[in-house]
């Protein structure tokens, strides 16, 4: 993760960040293999990575699975525009939009739209059924608009 200029609302130093950035490009890496990069020993760099953990910088680890390899070919991104910003209409599409496997990633966005959705399926008439049989009967949408993805460039 490369240092920029922005306020933070904890303390992190560079050995910090070069954490965090070898942790995003490698989860698997073990506390040694860590400590040899950032020039630390062991106990340093594990107490470090517990901090990390506990300040909640460091959330989670995970695979990064390669969808193709499991038959989901096609990525969308879909924008959806509810009838009302009435918090019982988000809140309810919130609860629906949760539910659903093939949303990867949902955001609440600002602007014309008001949320983001990233959709992993197999292919377009799978994707025609999923709108039509369960985007389309969440309650109070009012525009769904679709993008396809052709091709990844960078992908964190």
């Amino acid at each position: 993760m490369k240092k920029e200029k922005r306020e933070l609302t904890i303390q992190l130093d560079e050995t910090d960040f070069l954490i965090v950035g070898l942790l995003e490009d490698n989860a698997k890496l073990n506390t040694k293999e860590i400590a040899e990069k950032v020039g630390l020993s062991n106990t340093p760099t594990y107490e470090r990575i517990k901090r990390l953990e506990k300040l909640g910088v460091i959330r989670n680890y995970r695979a990064i699975i390669d969808k193709k390899k499991l038959g989901y070919s096609l990525t969308v991104l879909c924008n959806v525009q509810l009838k009302s910003h009435a918090s019982e209409y988000l809140e309810e599409f919130e609860q629906e939009i949760i539910k659903l496997k093939e949303v990867v990633t949902c955001y609440h966005i600002a602007g014309h739209f008001d949320y983001l959705l990233k959709v992993e399926i197999t292919d377009m008439e799978e994707y025609a059924v999923f709108v039509k049989e369960k985007l389309a009967k969440i309650p109070h949408i009012a525009t769904v608009q679709s993008s396809f993805v052709m091709r990844t460039l960078k992908e964190n």
